[in-house]
This record gives structure tokens, sequence and C-alpha cells, in this order.
């Protein structure tokens, strides 16, 4: 993978500079960014703002990244756009002006950005793909940024170190933006903080927003740790207050009628979570041990860069049974894989090795409990094949 602006820079400038049709915020962090965006996208709609989200990765569909006023952007105006970003990035080539063809990722947000300018939204969100110093959205100059939670992941691109992967979140934080800050550790924050400070900007905290007293409505996204993703994008309405009429009533109906498919999702028995590092599996533990009294029968598929053995060791033990399996995805374990790197941690008798999703929804079925919750998790790419699956047999 090759970092760095300059491709989607150069793509964006031959199509026009559509990011600059409209307030951007940005987001970034380990975790909690989707649940922020998800957060501020409904209240900016309950105060009737004209505005479009970009996320990652999709569940089913890939029109599922680019939202406009909460839908996913049409199968045939995102193939239209696609087309023309597609043969703009050929041309650019042709003619020199770029050494590649700019990347899947960087090519998907250049869609995002001219189908929002085409449908004349007033506010984009942006969620950051990875990390957000070289991250395509980052290119798009947002005037506001949020950092989320950050914790250790992707640290073959991020670095090894929280000081690194947090100076790489910090990286979009530029000079005249505003920023907001969610409770971080010592280390990130220090770093967090130093780069406001470089740029000459001040962040607002989530820490000093707590102690105002400000009373959470219930929260449209279940999990306590919803609590702090709540909190930023509170703090980022009321910092889009300067440019648009957002009243506390939007703000609450908001938060209560917030949706993100695929976290902490309840669909009948099944529960629905995509969590793939430490920090997930350990906000997906606290609900389950809070929420859930029934047998728990676990499907779990991992990527080859996550922390197996962690995210098993937080989570494993909560299940009744354990079923491995393999998203189809190139960069997916197998489910002997899995089972090595959790050596230990499962009770050969209650563990179930698959090798496809079918299968592995198939022996869930077979073997849970009347009683069971069936509980899909370790990845958003096994979350969204099994709800496919799911769907198709509906």
């Amino acid at each position: 993978m090759k970092l760095g602006l300059e491709n989607i820079r150069k793509l964006l400038a031959a199509l026009g500079n559509p990011e600059t049709n409209y307030l951007k915020v940005q987001v970034a962090g380990t975790n909690g960014k989707g649940s922020v965006c998800a957060f501020l996208d409904s209240i900016c709609r309950e105060a009737g703002i004209e505005v479009g989200v970009f996320t990652s990765p999709h569940l089913i569909s890939i029109t599922e990244r680019v939202r406009i006023n909460g839908v996913d952007i049409g199968d045939e105006e995102f193939a239209s756009i696609a087309t023309l970003v597609r043969e703009t990035s050929e041309s650019l080539v042709a003619k020199g002006d770029l050494e590649t063809v700019p990347t899947y990722f960087e090519q998907v947000t250049a869609i995002a950005l001219v189908g929002f300018a085409e449908a004349n939204v007033k506010l984009v969100i942006l969620e950051t793909g990875l990390g957000g110093r070289y991250d395509a959205t980052t290119a798009a100059n947002a005037e506001i940024a949020a950092i989320t939670r950050i914790d250790l992941d992707h640290q073959e691109y991020l670095g090894e170190t929280l000081k690194e992967i947090a100076g790489e979140k910090a990286a979009i934080i530029r000079p005249g933006s505003r920023v907001v800050v969610c409770v971080q550790s010592r280390i990130a924050m220090r770093v967090i903080l130093g780069r406001c400070a470089e740029v000459g900007v001040k962040a607002r905290l989530t820490t000093e927003f707590l102690g105002q007293g400000f009373g959470l409505p219930a929260l449209g996204l279940a999990g306590n740790h919803q609590t702090e993703n709540a909190q930023v994008a509170i703090l980022l309405a009321y910092t889009l207050g300067d440019f648009f009429d957002i009243t506390d009533e939007a703000v609450t109906a908001g938060l209560e009628k917030a949706k993100h498919p695929g976290r902490l999702e309840y669909q009948g028995r099944y529960l629905f979570d995509g969590a793939h590092n430490i920090g997930g599996a350990k906000a997906l533990r606290e609900h389950l041990e809070e929420f859930v009294a029934q047998p728990l029968t676990v499907i779990f598929g991992a990527m080859k860069d996550k922390e197996v053995s962690e995210i098993a060791e937080i989570l494993f033990p909560k299940a009744a049974n354990i079923i491995l399996t393999q998203p189809d995805n190139s960069r997916a374990l197998s489910a002997g894989e899995i089972e090595v790197a959790a050596i230990g941690l499962i009770d050969p008798e209650r563990c179930f090795l698959t090798e496809n999703v079918s299968e592995a929804l198939s022996k869930a079925n077979e073997i849970a409990t009347d009683d069971s919750i069936i509980l899909i998790t370790g990845s958003l790419y096994l979350v969204g094949e099994a709800k496919q699956i799911l769907k198709s047999q509906i």
C-alpha cells in the first residue's frame, strides 16, 4: 500500500474539487468513528440539514458507504459517478499526471465527494478509513475534525506504539480547523494536544463537556461505550451551531433515533457486532455481561492483521459454543488458523470449524438451544456476509 495524498488530490482537482461545495466534518480514531458519524448524521437530519455521510466498510452493498439525507446513494447514480472517476483516473495516468491509477478507497472517496456535490448537500461527515495523515478523506480538507478513542490497531501501517498511532490520527487537525476530542489515554491526549498547539488551534474535550451536566437520552445505539461516542457527536453538533441552527431538541431526537447496522444489532435471535480489535471486543464483552443472560453461540471470523488471540481471550469465555469460520475475503484467516491463534482458549468439545459463513450459520442453528443468542462477530466482513445470507433465506 502506497501511503500519500498526491493521487487523491490530483484526482479531486481533475474532477473540479467537489469537496469545496460543502462544509465537512472528518472523524478519525480507532473505535467509535462510525457510531459518531451515525449519531451526528441523525442529529443533523433532525435539524433539517441536508447532509451526506461517507463511511466504510460496507456490510452488503458498496452504496451503503455513501448516504445522502439518510438514504444510500442509488445504484445507477453510483455507477455513473464511478465511471466518471475511473475514466478521469485513467486519463490522468495516460497524460503522465499520475504514475498509477488511484486505489480502490481513493476512488470510492472521490465518488462520494462528487455524489455529495451533485446532491447539493450542505454538510458532509467523513469517516476516516485508515489512520488519518494519509487517508483519502483527509484530502477533502475538513473544516472540523473529531478524534474518537485511540487504541492499538493497524500497527503495520500506523506504527507499533500508541504514540505513533495517535500521531497519525491527529494529523487530520489542520491550521484553522475546529477540533473535538474524545476521552483518551494520557499518551494519546498528549500527542493530540501537541498537534493542536503545533497548528495553533484549541481542542474541545469531552472530558470538559462531561462536567457540564448534560443528561443523555436513551441512545439509539446499544452499549455503554456509546455514551462517549454520543458526547463527541453532541460537541460536534454544538460546534456546527456556528454554521447551522441545531436545537437541543434536534440533538436529543437525533441521539435517540440513530442507527448503525452491524454494531450491537439484534435481529431475532441473532446479535451482530463487528468488533475486530481489542477495544471493540472489550466493549462487546461489557455489553454481553450486562445484558445477555441467555446461552451464547459465537460465530467468529477475523482478518489476518487482527490480534486474534487477545480478542478470543476477551470473548470466548462467554460462549457456550464457538463456531470458527472464514468470510469470503482474501484477507480472512481460515478457521484452522484462528484455532491455532486461540490455542488454549477453546474447549475442543464445544468448538466447531467451518469452511464458510453459510456452513457456520447452519451449524449454529443446529447446536444452539431455543433460548440461545447467536453472536456473529470478529469482522464487519463476516457480519455483512452473514446478514446477506440470512436475508436471502427470509
